[in-house]
């Protein structure tokens, strides 16, 4: 199959891979909603199917790129295509993967919702929006797809629209989103402003017009455009500016904690591999856009996120809330990772993280799931997402709790996990960049460390308090007839559990450079040279392995930590660094004044005016009706009967007898000379 028409036949299971989920939600909303399941779960995995295919065509070949014509403003055409790339195809595996998974698992979970043919519908869009946004060849058709998927996020995390909770926290989360979404749009205008085109391949291709293009004497020139300098690090900015947002970086990441609102499968799907993983691959996608200065920002932004969104899941108690954390944190890892010119590691962390995160969450979904309908059995009341009413579900919950387990030592990057690998190969290039750098830059690597061992505090704090540790609520007996979900949940974490170890990734378990996936993206081989190599993993398993005892000694051999809440650490961190409390402050509290004094002046001022104007307008009407009945309708009438009357006196000299017309005639003639005679 060679030529135009191995094109078209890529082309058609391209499309189908993205058509297949929209398929889905039109159906569904068309009437098919008792088979919404079935429908549902067929064409993602018919999807899946596809993108292995694409995969196992194209992983490591040349590029495939075809395009057609979409629309012409003026003399510029644009166009609509599809890209096929490593990058494209590993990112269409991982969202059509995991998305079939979470389908498997929401078949269970979601059992008995009302309104489950929406959650049918809202997955197959926002699968669709993903992967649209993952095959599109040029900024504009990516944006629509970004567009929509915070769209289909938004319709998602507000699924259980009745609690006030699920509606505020999808609001947010579109709120932010659309902050982030203002940046991607503004680079897309500067970049088409200096290049007058979209098209990711003519613009960021190995010859494309971003390599071509030179800065010059304070300019930045491309053929016979220059513009200065200082809109490439605006165009950097901006576009970074929507990652941030997607992607949930300081300071626009306060949404994502919130969006645990939305059932428990459906944020599995959004941390894993699809919404907030599209920030990294906008950054990926763009990467030649961003200069120095750029990228500076985002190591800075990046190694902050990761450090605060760690020290936030310290404190927390909901159990879906402290892994949102730990996607934030990890999210800041790979973002740090860009920055530094470690495309291929944050890449390879994406991908690990994408199948640990989803274990994690389905795991913990698992748990909350049990004990929903344990608490319905029994008649009691408690959350079923807060850690500190759990305790010894180890016994009767021993798929997830391996799981768990499993899934947290991928997250800490204990040896012989997939997470091992990737995230010690972003610490590593970290530390060799860091060698070149000064000031603040030297120090970054060292916080990442930091980061990671709270990260092993944080997470296996939720593992011992849910399994491990004495039950709180109820008694052990009690406890160990919460059973583990059933079959069709468990299998789901089975499979990833096997993505969760080093085998999925790299025949050698201490060697990030043997990972197909790392040699994927990497442009030269990496030899071990420096002590960074194996001291950072060294140092790294060791201070984690110490905290593991520690945290186990803690809260399985003790009873936990007891810290006073006035403790201003503890606070700081239990309220989040009170970022919510300062955007509040100074956004949604002076927003709701300026609403609340728009309201007061509208219904005083403005209403008052209108009725004013209503009340003179009547005045005025009633003297108008007045002038209108009396005086117009009036002559009107009057010139009527007037004319009535002298047509009636006229007609009665219309008689048809001759004596009348001379008597009449000498009667006027009599009458001409009688005035003529006086006048």
């Amino acid at each position: 199959m060679e030529g135009l028409e191995f094109s078209g036949f890529v082309g058609i299971i391209s499309l189908l891979v993205i058509l297949l989920p929209l398929l889905s939600f039109l159906l569904i909303l068309a009437g098919q909603k008792g088979r919404g399941a079935d429908l549902a779960l067929i064409n993602i995995s018919l999807t899946f199917i596809l993108s292995v295919y694409l995969f196992s065509l194209l992983w490591n070949k040349q590029p495939f790129h075809y395009q057609i014509p979409w629309f012409l403003i003026g003399g510029i055409e644009f166009k609509a295509g599809i890209l096929l790339n490593n990058l494209t195809v590993l990112m269409m595996i991982l969202v059509s993967g995991i998305s079939v998974l979470v389908h498997i698992y929401s078949r269970i979970y979601m059992k008995g919702d009302p309104n489950i043919h929406r959650y049918w519908a809202y997955l197959g869009l926002f699968c669709f929006s993903m992967l649209g946004l993952v095959i599109s060849d040029n900024l504009l058709l990516i944006y629509l797809f970004w567009e929509l998927v915070g769209f289909s996020s938004f319709l998602l995390i507000g699924f259980w629209f009745t609690r006030h909770a699920a509606s505020q926290a999808a609001q947010k989360a579109f709120i932010m989103n659309r902050i982030g979404d203002i940046g991607f749009l503004l680079g897309i205008m500067i970049i088409f402003s200096q290049f007058q085109t979209l098209d990711i391949s003519a613009l960021f291709g190995d010859n494309g017009l971003m390599k071509e293009s030179r800065i010059s004497e304070g300019l930045w020139i491309s053929g016979s455009r220059q513009i200065p300098e200082v809109w490439l690090s605006i165009a950097g900015i901006a576009f970074f500016m929507g990652a941030m947002a997607k992607s949930a970086q300081f300071p626009l990441h306060t949404w994502l904690p919130d969006a645990m609102e939305g059932p428990t499968s459906v944020s599995s799907l959004i941390h894993a591999a699809t919404m907030v993983a599209a920030g990294v691959f906008l950054i990926a996608r763009v990467y030649p856009v961003f200069d120095p200065f750029v990228l500076n920002i985002m190591v800075c932004i990046g190694a902050f996120t990761a450090f605060m969104a760690a020290t936030i899941a310290l404190t927390q108690n909901d159990i879906k809330r402290i892994l949102a954390y730990s996607t934030i944190s990890q999210l800041g890892f790979m973002v740090m990772a860009l920055g530094i010119g470690a495309y291929s590691e944050s890449i390879f962390h994406l991908a690990t993280h994408a199948f640990f995160k989803c274990l994690l969450f389905l795991a913990a979904g698992s748990v909350i799931h049990q004990l929903h309908h344990y608490r319905d059995k029994l008649g009691l009341d408690f959350d079923c997402q807060d850690i500190r009413i759990m305790g010894g579900l180890r016994k009767g919950m021993p798929i997830a709790f391996i799981g768990m387990c499993l899934a947290s030592a991928a997250l800490i990057g204990l040896p012989l996990s997939s997470g091992y690998l990737s995230k010690d190969a972003i610490l590593i290039t970290a530390f060799e960049w860091a060698e070149t750098r000064n000031g603040i830059f030297k120090i970054l690597p060292y916080l990442l460390v930091l980061t990671s061992w709270l990260t092993a505090f944080y997470i296996s704090r939720l593992v011992f308090k849910v399994f491990l540790a004495q039950p709180k609520l109820i008694s052990r007996e009690q406890t160990e007839q919460i059973k583990d979900a059933p079959n069709q949940m468990s299998y789901v974490l089975i499979i990833l559990a096997f993505f969760c170890s080093f085998i999925a990734f790299s025949y050698n378990p201490a060697s990030f450079e043997s990972s197909w996936l790392w040699n994927g993206f990497s442009s030269a081989s990496i030899q071990k040279v420096n002590i960074y190599h194996w001291l950072v993993p060294l140092i790294l398993n060791i201070g984690s392995l110490g905290l593991l005892f520690t945290t186990y000694k803690i809260y399985v051999k003790s009873d936990g930590i007891s810290i006073p809440d006035r403790n201003l650490l503890y606070r700081f961190s239990k309220r989040e660094w009170y970022l919510n409390e300062i955007y509040s402050y100074l956004f949604t509290v002076p927003v709701e004044k300026f609403s609340r004094a728009c309201y007061w002046f509208d219904r005083n001022f403005i209403d008052a005016l209108v009725l004013k104007s209503a009340s003179l307008v009547g005045v005025l009407s009633g003297i108008t009706y007045w002038f209108d009945r009396t005086l117009v309708d009036g002559l009107v009438n009057a010139t009527g009967t007037l004319a009535k009357w002298i047509g009636r006196f006229s007609r009665n000299f219309q008689t048809g007898k001759l004596q009348h017309y001379l008597i009449t005639m000498l009667l006027v003639v009599l009458s001409f000379f009688i005035l003529t005679y006086f006048i």
